[in-house]
């Protein structure tokens, strides 16, 4: 029996070369800013009154009632807490989703550029990936690509919305036109929307869940991690009908089984802060991504536009560059101290080899040091 080697990410390589080197690191998605002291307090209490025991294996019933409430509130979404299973970590949800729910031989269209687990997992389950791309430099998703990759063994579609990288959102007319499909063809749509709470334009998240289409035949996963900014805690959530949830819970439960009980005691209460402490949270990355992206662009780097996430994508090209991406991340790294992730490594097919990714959820400080060695960077190379 031959086993395919697994290499660790990009994320990880490149946030162990800036440990090494002392780089500042632009490329991994997580804050430096200071954590929600509500959310540290409530974990904390949690700890000192509540179990430490093994909790209910779909989750506490008060963290899945505030999901439920949160999404209410949030989106005008109806789900029942039956509905949820709480998990460790969104990437949890998205491989108890795909073991559930695909077999052997079944066919799974992915969207390209794509969060790296979607593939290794979709194989682990036995399934083949299929692949539709994007399309550069707007990160348009074209309904009819999707219609022309499905076949008789198709079983799912997975989305990315806001998508990692691009940071883009699919408007509800795909997302409606992606549900005709889902009905015509029998499909389930599993939507990975962990950054749904991390946009910064007037642009609407929608969720597979708003969908009428998709409501019965999609699973939506989420993350308390994104949405509170503490990506340590790993605890997130399938949401699905319950007879999608019972066979997501039955692959949960032979996976982690239970996620840390103070952090959903303390998800749960944060998840019930309301929409003011939401928008005020997210709001505090706002001032970082305008002066990354602002900083950028005076110096002469092309910005591609996007709404949500905590990245940015640059147009190398336009921007000045000859080289791909991925040597040009390694030459970054390397001679400007400042680590990214190439939008290459999003691919596992026909690789897109001309944009680079930055994340701004850090201190300011910290983005003006970056943008400092970056415009000292392009001045080198491109007007050297």
């Amino acid at each position: 029996m031959s086993h395919k080697k697994q290499t660790t990410t990009i994320f990880e390589q490149m946030s162990a070369l800036c440990r090494d080197t002392g780089a500042i690191n632009l490329g991994q998605g997580f804050p430096d800013l200071p954590e929600p002291t509500e959310l540290i307090r409530a974990a904390r209490g949690a700890l000192l009154v509540q179990s430490n025991q093994y909790p209910p294996m779909r989750g506490l019933p008060e963290l899945r009632n505030a999901v439920a409430a949160y999404y209410r509130q949030m989106q005008g979404v109806s789900i029942n807490p039956e509905e949820v299973i709480v998990t460790s970590g969104a990437t949890e949800a998205l491989a108890a989703s795909i073991l559930a729910l695909v077999e052997p031989g079944d066919e799974v269209i992915c969207v390209q550029p794509l969060y790296d687990a979607y593939v290794p997992l979709i194989e682990r389950a036995g399934g083949v990936p299929v692949f539709v791309n994007l399309k550069a430099p707007e990160w348009t998703l074209d309904v009819g690509d999707l219609a022309a990759a499905i076949t008789p063994r198709t079983r799912m579609i997975v989305l990315n919305t806001p998508n990692n990288p691009t940071g883009t959102m699919l408007p509800r007319a795909t997302m409606d036109a992606i549900g005709q499909l889902a009905e015509a063809f029998d499909l389930i749509v599993l939507c990975d929307e962990v950054w749904e709470g991390m946009i910064f334009d007037a642009t609407p998240h929608v969720s597979s869940l708003s969908i009428p289409a998709l409501r019965h035949r999609s699973v939506k996963a989420g993350s308390a991690g994104k949405l509170f900014s503490l990506t340590g805690w790993k605890v997130g959530w399938a949401i699905a009908t319950p007879e999608l949830a019972s066979r997501i819970a039955a692959q949960h439960q032979f996976l982690t089984f239970t996620t840390p009980p103070a952090l959903q005691w303390a998800v749960a209460d944060g998840l019930n802060l309301g929409r003011d402490w939401f928008t005020a949270h997210s709001a505090r990355y706002a001032e970082g991504r305008r002066l990354l992206v602002d900083g950028l662009t005076q110096a002469g780097f092309v910005v591609l536009p996007s709404s949500g996430s905590w990245f940015i994508t640059i147009d190398l090209p336009a921007s000045g560059f000859t080289q791909p991406d991925r040597t040009i991340a390694e030459r970054l790294v390397q001679e400007a101290g400042v680590g990214s992730i190439p939008v290459s490594a999003f691919y596992q097919t026909e690789p897109e080899t001309r944009y680079l990714r930055l994340c701004f959820c850090k201190e300011a400080k910290t983005l003006e040091q970056a943008l400092e060695r970056l415009v000292q960077f392009r001045s080198s190379i491109v007007e050297g």
